[in-house]
């Protein structure tokens, strides 16, 4: 069973390729693929054929899947993509900090 660094919701930074500094949030994450999609980046075009009568089909914009590995978690106290680490509370709950600065993410 694969695990990602970056979990739905997240806001991340685009590390390379044509939508290199971009933020966006991540709506889906497939940890089987490795891949994430993250909302106005690497828009593809599909072409949909209509599904029932009177529907119309068309060519649609989407999001398309990226490698996990092309983004970074966001940091606001940093104003740029970070790695991250992993801190244990009192409560024995554990929440992802900045490696940089620390702060919670």
């Amino acid at each position: 069973m694969a695990k990602l660094h970056i979990k739905k919701g997240d806001t991340v930074v685009i590390l390379s390729g044509d939508d290199k500094g971009v933020r966006g949030e991540v709506i889906a994450a497939s940890p089987d693929e490795g891949k994430v999609l993250v909302k106005g980046v690497h828009m593809i075009k599909k072409h949909m054929k209509p599904r029932r009568q009177g529907e119309a089909g068309g060519i649609v914009e989407a999001e398309g899947a990226i490698y996990a590995s092309k983004v970074a978690l966001y940091c606001p106290k940093c104003g740029k993509g970070v790695r991250t680490k992993t801190k244990v509370l009192d409560n024995g709950k554990k929440v992802r900090v900045c490696a940089k600065c620390g702060a919670e993410l």
